[in-house]
């Protein structure tokens, strides 16, 4: 991700029909790892092996203790508007019987939202965060893990999160969910190294 020079000069932002329509002409490649972010399309960085473990680790760990209501998705695409579609690494999403397959997943879908860094963590930070927050996600959880420190952001308003707390992986244990669910993450920066 570069830093923009001259900002004050018109740009033609993509749509999500745009930029679904280079995928399906080859524009894109099939196996490009892109996300579209406010029209742009933004390079994701391949997952490394601490980074996979944990997704698998808070997939295996959110998978014990969900019910029915609750589904679980995992580097699925996130509907937020005509020009964003972010790919998270974990959702927590309202159940429904067609799975999405009729359309992605939208905010008012999303119980819980959740990115990985390792060496992502200035995006998520500078324009995951206040992506998710402007589109009311009611929490985002962001794994920081190379500070080792789990960011929960909750109650949305105004495009920034008016509750943020940061845990230190000396003090995680058990974390509460704004949908009440209780998760153990004890092993959360174990695997992290």
């Amino acid at each position: 991700m570069s830093a923009r020079t001259d900002d004050w000069l018109p740009r033609h932002r993509l749509t999500v029909d745009e930029y679904y329509r280079m995928g399906e002409t080859g524009v894109l490649a099939p196996d490009a790892r892109v996300e579209l972010i406010n029209g742009e399309i933004i390079d994701m960085v391949p997952p490394g092996s601490r980074h996979a473990a944990i997704v698998t680790l808070l997939t295996q760990t959110f998978g014990s203790v969900v019910d029915k209501t609750v589904l679980i998705s995992v580097q699925s695409p996130l509907r937020l508007s005509r020009f964003s579609e972010p790919q998270p690494d974990l959702m927590l999403l309202r159940a429904r019987d067609d799975f999405y397959a009729s359309a992605h997943p939208g905010s008012a879908d999303i119980l819980l939202a959740v990115e990985v860094s390792e060496t992502s963590l200035r995006y998520d930070r500078q324009i995951k965060l206040p992506l998710y927050a402007t589109h009311g996600i009611a929490e985002f959880w962001l794994v920081d893990l190379n500070d080792k420190e789990l960011h929960v952001c909750r109650h949305p308003q105004n495009g920034v999160y008016a509750d943020m707390q940061t845990i230190a992986a000396a003090e995680i244990g058990s974390v509460t969910t704004l949908i009440g669910l209780t998760v153990n993450l004890a092993r959360l920066f174990q695997l992290a190294g």
